[in-house]
């Protein structure tokens, strides 16, 4: 994956990545209209399709709702990179297929507005702005296949399936 980055601090929580008064609402695209909005009014204006979130540590605190990850791959977000994730929020994004990194030194060298290129199968993050390279922990078999299917629920779905034939 490959694209701009839009970088935040730290403690990001659930409430500004989707505000409570949009919880009422359950559809990827409408929750994808609102993502960031109380942090950055801009975001939806710059966000590209593959475009990566970074930000510093405890990414994702607050409440557990899912609707935080779901917004924020709505939106075209492809990845979202930080030193540090509240575990709920990891957990929720793993669920519905939104890869996270934590990789602190990418974070520290990274502007908003560089390119990056992510490859999670090995943990690689190129920053095509700077040249530098960074690693992260790429993930374990069993979560990498729950990403690349497209979260949990799709996981369940398809290996059902496969039973039935």
């Amino acid at each position: 994956m490959k694209g701009k980055v839009h970088k935040y601090g730290a403690d990001v929580n659930t409430d500004v990545i989707i505000p409570a008064r949009y919880l009422s609402l359950s559809e990827p695209a409408e929750l994808a209209e609102h993502c960031m909005e109380d942090i950055d009014k801009d975001f939806l204006k710059t966000v590209q399709p593959g475009d990566i979130m970074m930000a510093t540590t405890n990414f994702g605190c607050g409440s557990s709702r899912e609707h935080a990850p779901l917004a924020i791959k709505a939106s075209g977000i492809s990845c979202v990179i930080a030193k540090s994730f509240a575990r709920i929020f990891f957990r929720n994004a793993i669920n519905i297929g939104l890869p996270l990194l934590e990789c602190e030194e990418a974070v520290d060298k990274t502007e908003a507005g560089d390119i990056l290129e992510v490859d999670l199968s090995s943990g690689k993050i190129k920053n095509l702005t700077s040249g530098i390279e960074f690693t992260a922990r790429p993930y374990p078999d069993f979560m990498a296949e729950l990403i690349s299917t497209g979260g949990l629920i799709e996981h369940t779905k398809q290996r059902l399936a496969g039973r039935r034939s």
